[in-house]
């Protein structure tokens, strides 16, 4: 992927209000050709608004937004062409079958009907052609929701928590269309999501949005490593741990107590070094732990240390 390239989506000083609600403060972002990106964040992080910008849905009250150097206000049916986008929830007629349904959808394109047959594989619905809407899984409805979107052998693909309230099979098979669609059509993709392993599965960077402002972007390792947090300890205590003393905590390492004060999350540089330390701290006080999980750090373990809150709060 060239970076010096012009992006495909530049997004510069972009702000966003809906009355006292400041949802989009000042993002910008450049995205590149085949790229995958995705925006992650709590709701009301302004995620959903950036996108709906983006796909021209809602205008920005300052700042600029093109895709392949065109913006909305001048250039909106030569952008409807090279965009497809899937919001969270997608409304059918039931009665409609798959492939009725398709069918109308690629009527307002033009296209051959060769193309409904093309997207029902892609989105390996080719089997469910003949079924009603109605009578589609959860999982159905996303993929048929997708194969809309893809009608138009769009560019540039936006969508907005495609598999929120996904079984873990059914998000698993989402993934692996969305993943061939990269290797084999180069496209590009802007996905919001609140799940940290379907952006690390998906995309080549992250942005972490909050309260309308980004936080941080890169790659998983370069946020992590950027943060000087590669390691944490859970634990639970059998008694409010109030007067605690946990051994010294060095520089950028930090706890984190959760509301009930008998269980913390410990953000550590290294675990091996510290964990012993903490075991004897906790023994000579008279403590016993009700559980410990040592692990490497997640996005959501980065959020935490960012904002002191989980991604899903």
């Amino acid at each position: 992927m060239n970076s010096t390239s012009t992006p495909i989506i530049e997004v510069h000083q972009v702000h966003k209000s809906f009355k006292d609600v400041h949802a989009v403060q000042g993002v910008d972002l450049a995205i590149q050709k085949g790229e995958y990106v995705a925006l992650l964040g709590p709701n009301g992080a302004g995620k959903t608004t950036l996108v709906e910008m983006i796909e021209g849905i809602q205008q920005p009250d300052a700042g600029d937004i093109k895709v392949k150097g065109l913006n909305w206000k001048q250039h909106q049916d030569q952008l409807h062409r090279v965009i497809g986008l899937s919001l969270q929830e997608t409304r059918f007629i039931d009665k409609l079958s798959v492939r009725e349904t398709l069918h109308l959808f690629s009527s307002f394109y033009k296209l051959p009907k060769s193309r409904v047959r093309e997207v029902l594989e892609l989105v390996r619905l080719k089997e469910k052609a003949k079924a009603f809407v109605v009578n589609l899984s959860g999982g159905q409805r996303q993929r048929l929701a997708l194969g809309i979107s893809l009608l138009n052998q769009p560019e540039v693909l936006l969508l907005d928590e495609p598999t929120t309230g996904l079984d873990p099979t059914a998000r698993r098979e989402l993934w692996e269309i969305l993943a061939h669609l990269k290797t084999a059509y180069q496209t590009t993709m802007i996905l919001t999501t609140h799940y940290m392993e379907e952006a690390d599965y998906l995309c080549d960077r992250i942005v972490i949005l909050d309260q309308g402002k980004v936080l941080a972007k890169g790659t998983l390792q370069k946020l992590l490593s950027e943060n000087n947090l590669g390691e944490v300890i859970d634990f639970g205590l059998n008694a409010p741990g109030n007067h605690l003393e946990i051994p010294p905590l060095g520089d950028h390492e930090k706890i984190l107590w959760k509301e009930d004060g008998m269980s913390a999350h410990l953000l550590v540089n290294d675990i091996v070094t510290y964990l012993p330390e903490l075991l004897e701290s906790v023994k000579r006080q008279g403590y016993h732990f009700t559980s410990l999980e040592c692990r490497k750090m997640t996005l959501d373990d980065l959020f935490i240390s960012m904002t002191g809150r989980r991604l899903g709060q």
